[in-house]
């Protein structure tokens, strides 16, 4: 009776411990995903997810990422599952993961639902959205970094906004996020990291964080400077009328290049990185006034 005994108390502390690992998060569906206890097997669609897992000490947990993830270097290494939007659906199940973490805009999430995965949607476009997406990866992966990596972060973008001139203050911005063209706008985590360091968005928050413009708008707007990506700068000055941007006439264009350009427009650890690059840049301009 007493080895029963304790055999049934070894059993129901047993039971207790796997309670205690499992939790239920609530992602950007507005949907609880439970999971019995943190997930050893991953897949990232976003690349921002993906540094940012790397970032709260999990990268050894991932098993598949997006075609664009590369960051930190040894996330390379790992199998590939396409691009986030539509990824390879029999690629994800093919890798067993534990869960998966893809954007909103993925076409894929009820489809690896329907076949049993647990999917967790998050997909931050602002700074309030990274602090909160880097609450709920801790509450996935059972750490208590997030908000160690947030602090950090948003030291860095104040220490970035504070070595930037005063002069430079309310220097009229384009930030082209991709082709398209499709800009930064004042909602976006971009367009906020610009307010922080003392410029103005030429795209009004009203726009969406991210809209598509009519190339005729950045005319019009006239903005002071272009930030870009230099694989999307290809022939801007033969744009319809840009010629006549004063930007465009006085010279004043940062061209990012391609590993600077992922660090800019990913929302995550790397802001801080980010905010100095646009740091740079605003102050260099001064040079060509």
């Amino acid at each position: 009776m007493k080895l029963l005994a304790r055999l049934a108390f070894a059993a129901l502390l047993a039971v207790f411990a796997i309670a205690a690992q499992a939790l239920v998060v609530t992602d950007e569906r507005g949907v609880a995903v439970d999971l019995p206890k943190p997930p050893q097997r991953i897949v990232t669609l976003l690349p921002s997810l993906t540094e940012s897992v790397c970032t709260l000490g999990a990268c050894d947990r991932l098993v598949g990422v997006d075609r664009y993830s590369n960051w930190p270097e040894s996330v390379r290494a790992l199998p590939q599952v396409g691009g986030g939007i539509d990824p390879n659906v029999e690629a994800i199940v093919g890798l067993k993961p534990d869960v998966v973490l893809p954007a909103r805009s993925s076409r894929v999430t009820e489809r690896l639902e329907a076949l049993g995965l647990k999917v967790v949607v998050l997909e931050p476009k602002n700074h309030a959205d990274v602090r909160r997406v880097l609450d709920v990866l801790g509450r996935v992966l059972g750490t208590d970094d997030a908000q160690r990596v947030w602090r950090a972060i948003d030291a860095a973008v104040t220490a970035a906004a504070q070595a930037v001139p005063e002069s430079v203050g309310h220097t009229r911005v384009y930030f082209e996020v991709n082709g398209g063209p499709y800009a930064a706008s004042e909602s976006s985590f971009i367009g906020e990291t610009l307010a922080r360091l003392g410029a103005k968005n030429i795209v009004p928050g009203s726009m969406g964080p991210f809209p598509k413009l009519n190339p005729e708008f950045v005319v019009r707007a006239d903005p002071d400077l272009i930030m870009i990506g230099e694989r999307n700068a290809q022939g801007m000055e033969q744009r319809p009328g840009w010629s006549r941007i004063k930007a465009v006439r006085n010279g004043r264009i940062c061209r990012f290049s391609a590993d600077e350009a992922d660090v800019l427009v990913r929302p995550g650890p790397r802001m801080g990185e980010a905010a100095r690059l646009m740091a740079r840049c605003l102050s260099s301009t001064l040079e060509r006034k």
